[in-house]
């Protein structure tokens, strides 16, 4: 029989194909093949043809011995992180502080500095079909995250341009680089073009898909969504890795003359985007990997500590530590390994250029997932109600043990941190808390300056005051405006303009 001209290889190149699915024990994935008109055929192949079947073996093997690994090692030894690579803000000096600063506003005004944007997640759990950057927290604005972001990175080159030397031409820009998965990226780029980038310039929001693995059966199966297509998902959020090396984005830094990325999670609200501090920080120590946390609540929360595991830098979740490792302190009561992991980082671009040449040894973790699928010998879709298979994903994360400079520096986490994860009304990581940290600090701002926010309401989660980063990045300019004075609410105060009809 000869092969339709209307696929996209050979008869021998189909006959090649499924041998090498065979020969991998992958070959079910042509079981319902013959029974597809040709243009789905077509469309089925290309996706095959993309499949790199001896790699999702050798990743799923990987992943195996890992996780037995784990298993087995009842001896792994946690020690906490170092004093020379630990700092913190909350026990440094102002003068410290102002001086990391200004050598991160120093480097931004150099235009020797990007972001980088986690941004793969969708809004299911919040019960949004959205990606989850534009979702909307309930603000007075009515801002996205991806807004909130965004005018952050404004201000923030703002303030740097008061740092650039004399004479200097290029203008102060800091590209920021947006990691979408599949699923979220034409919506992502659609909500950006629908809101004309938020103020920034087109040519400098950079959108790249992080890549995709394909979903396996707990013995490794490749799983058919559907008898023409395999069920596939993103590769976690270490696939930043990979990515930025196979969508031109290292070419792209190196291009702009960035030496540095400050590099985070799309759902913290409070995420101080390409902060100063901690790339001043960062660049002070010499740093190729850094890491931002913030001191872990109690010895239960079920967050991850960075700490240094087996001599090696690392993340520890919380369910691999015993409880008596928890609970131990330091003279001053502070927990030994307190320090939260909030996926929030710093990279050299010589250390991103670096990755490959010890990505093969990076751990990929087992997720296990409800997955449709189709039943391979009848070939009805099945939505199971227990989890049916897993998901391979690497993290962030996984690169700490390779870094030559690592750092770490612990900031205020009700300053920086409060994630978005559950839905609304859960209480917790969601929303209304979002909401709620959000105002509280714009808040303690004003009062920092000397002014003070009038309302009746007892509830932060309901209060109508905001205050934009276009006026304020992390309260500095605001006491001229408001020292001595009062703001009764409701207020949005969205330029100085405002601050000054609003301040009373």
């Amino acid at each position: 029989m000869t092969i339709s001209s209307a696929l996209p290889i050979t008869e021998s190149e189909l006959l090649s194909l499924r041998e090498r699915f065979e020969t991998n024990g992958q070959g079910h994935v042509f079981n319902f093949y013959q029974d597809l008109p040709i243009e789905r055929q077509a469309v089925f192949l290309q996706q095959l043809l993309n499949l790199d079947v001896e790699r999702v073996n050798q990743i799923y093997q990987k992943a195996i011995e890992g996780a037995e690994a784990g298993v087995l090692n009842q001896d792994a030894t946690f020690e906490p992180l170092p004093q020379n690579v630990f700092d913190s803000v909350l026990k440094s000096s102002p003068e410290q502080i102002r001086q990391w600063e200004t050598i991160g506003l120093s480097q931004i005004a150099q235009g020797k500095v990007a972001v980088i944007l986690m941004a793969g997640g969708q809004g299911t759990r919040l019960g949004s079909a959205a990606p989850k950057g534009c979702y909307d927290i309930n603000l007075p604005s009515k801002k996205s995250l991806f807004q909130l972001q965004a005018e952050r990175i404004l201000r923030v080159q703002d303030i740097a341009r008061q740092y650039q030397k004399p004479g200097q031409v290029r203008d102060c820009i800091i590209p920021w680089y947006i990691m979408t998965s599949g699923p979220t990226q034409a919506p992502t780029f659609d909500f950006f073009k629908q809101n004309n980038f938020f103020g920034l310039k087109e040519q400098n929001v950079i959108f790249f898909e992080q890549g995709t693995l394909p979903c396996l059966t707990m013995d490794g199966k490749i799983i058919l969504e559907s008898k023409d297509k395999v069920a596939m998902a993103p590769d976690g959020n270490g696939g930043i890795y990979a990515a930025v090396q196979n969508k031109g984005i290292i070419d792209s830094l190196k291009e702009r003359g960035i030496l540095y990325s400050h590099c985070y999670c799309v759902d913290n609200c409070l995420a101080r985007v390409a902060d100063p501090v901690f790339i001043g920080y960062s660049v002070s120590k010499g740093t190729d990997c850094g890491v931002k946390v913030v001191s872990k609540a109690a010895p239960e929360e079920p967050v991850g500590v960075v700490c240094v595991r087996d001599g090696k830098y690392g993340v520890v979740e919380y369910s691999e530590i015993s409880q008596e490792v928890s609970e131990k302190r330091e003279a001053d009561g502070s927990l030994e390994l307190r320090a939260a992991n909030i996926a929030n980082h710093f990279f050299s671009t010589e250390f991103l250029e670096r990755v490959p040449t010890f990505a093969a040894q990076l751990e990929y973790h087992i997720a296990k997932k409800k997955i449709k699928f189709v039943d391979n010998e009848t070939g009805e879709t099945v939505t199971p109600k227990s989890n049916s298979g897993m998901k391979l994903e690497c993290f962030v994360f996984d690169v700490f043990p390779f870094a030559q400079n690592f750092s770490v520096l612990e900031v205020d986490r009700k300053d920086e941190f409060s994630p978005l994860k559950n839905a609304p009304g859960t209480g917790v990581d969601c929303p209304e808390t979002s909401r709620r940290d959000i105002v509280a600090q714009h808040v303690r701002f004003i009062e920092a300056a000397g002014g003070k926010v009038v309302h009746d309401s007892q509830d932060l989660e309901t209060l109508e005051f905001e205050l934009s980063s276009w006026v304020s990045y992390a309260g500095e300019g605001l006491t001229e405006f408001v020292n001595g004075k009062t703001i009764h609410v409701p207020a949005i105060i969205e330029t100085k303009e405002d601050l000054i009809r609003l301040a009373i």
